[in-house]
């Protein structure tokens, strides 16, 4: 790699392509590598930094290890004093998963300086666990601490380039996820006990996560307007809170089918008020596996053609897709869903949604064909 002399660095990629970047090597800030691009990007890069270096306002990058960034950040966070992109608390289940992924990333790169880690470094990371067979789910998770440290680095001007930009992921494969029919629901809900059938059909029919349904009270409940007020949500270690974000307080409608379900349950089980409507007791959430357990053994004793094992986020994902064949509109779903954005919606269900090519073509050809007899 040559160095040139107007402080720029050039390199040639496998299919021959030439990317540049600027060094800045001042007293005052140590050596400072930006980011590979264009040689346009670079030399922006370059007089941007040597302008703020003239101004007084580049300051030396810290000497901080990236695992002591780690230690900051997830102090702060339990603390409640350091907030998401969003600007909201971290949740303890999106922390806990931030631990997870961190005992992966910190034998690799924790003792390197955070200035000093670079994007091929963290590329060779995820080509590493890429290679040794390791989900693409996982691998998307296991980058998140690092690009929240990063981008915390960045605002508190503790690093000059962010290494987590531009990164080659493995795309998660949605494809396997399973989206039961209108008729497999409505088998899977029969097929199971009376006390079993309300929770399974508000997930089918509710589309509310496991947490939710776990803290969802009587209270939260309106059979006469129509609604559930998702308002709480169960956390596997904190137990009942506030749910995961601010989307997720909404209100979900209730359809017939669902509350004939409710009703009868009401009748079954009692409760009013604040009591759980799923829960072991008034105040003790259910168990996940105990659920799971009861229905795999109802729907293999189910009569009949065979029935496919479904699981409680899998409903949900079947409630999108019955809204979206039932000609729901992608916010409407966004919000009834809980998604913080319309694009989470889009990124997910997408593919379920109407309007390809050939549907487009014939919607505007009808508005043509209109506006021509006008």
């Amino acid at each position: 790699m040559a160095r040139r002399p107007t402080g720029l660095q050039s390199r040639t990629t496998v299919k021959g392509q030439t990317r540049y970047r600027g060094v800045l090597n001042l007293k005052a800030t140590g050596k400072q590598y930006g980011p590979w691009g264009s040689y346009a990007e670079a030399t922006a890069w370059l007089a941007k930094g040597r302008g703020e270096a003239a101004a007084g306002g580049l300051r030396a990058s810290s000497p901080l290890t990236l695992r002591e960034a780690w230690g900051a950040f997830h102090a702060a966070a339990k603390a409640g004093t350091a907030r998401s992109a969003a600007g909201s608390p971290y949740k303890p289940s999106t922390l806990r998963g931030y631990e997870r992924a961190w005992r992966r990333v910190d034998p690799e790169l924790g003792a390197h300086r955070l200035d000093a880690i670079k994007r091929a470094d963290l590329q060779a990371l995820i080509d590493g666990w890429a290679a040794a067979g390791v989900p693409a789910a996982t691998i998307r998770n296991g980058l998140d601490p690092v690009r929240t440290i990063y981008r915390r680095a960045m605002v508190r001007e503790q690093v000059a380039v962010n290494p987590t930009i531009n990164l080659e992921v493995p795309n998660v494969d949605n494809a396997r996820e399973r989206f039961a029919t209108r008729e497999e629901a409505a088998a899977l809900i029969a097929a199971l006990p009376a006390s079993e059938q309300a929770l399974w059909a508000t997930a089918f029919y509710g589309g509310l996560r496991r947490g939710e349904l776990r803290s969802l009270r009587w209270s939260h409940i309106d059979l006469a307007a129509g609604l559930i007020r998702v308002q709480r949500a169960w956390d596997d270690v904190e137990g009942d809170g506030e749910p995961k974000t601010k989307a997720a307080i909404r209100r979900v409608p209730i359809p017939p089918a669902l509350a004939g379900y409710l009703e009868a349950h009401r009748a079954q089980r009692g409760g009013a008020g604040d009591d759980l409507v799923f829960g072991r007791s008034a105040t003790d959430a259910f168990i996940p596996s105990t659920t799971r357990n009861r229905a795999l053994a109802a729907w293999r004793r189910a009569p009949g053609p065979a029935l496919t094992p479904i699981t409680l986020h899998e409903c949900r994902h079947t409630f999108a897709s019955l809204m979206i064949a039932a000609g729901c509109n992608a916010k409407a779903l966004s919000v009834v869903m809980g998604h913080e954005s319309i694009t989470i919606t889009f990124d997910r269900y997408g593919k379920l949604m109407p309007g390809g090519e050939s549907e487009v073509g014939r919607m505007l050809g009808i508005y043509l064909a209109a506006e021509a007899r006008t």
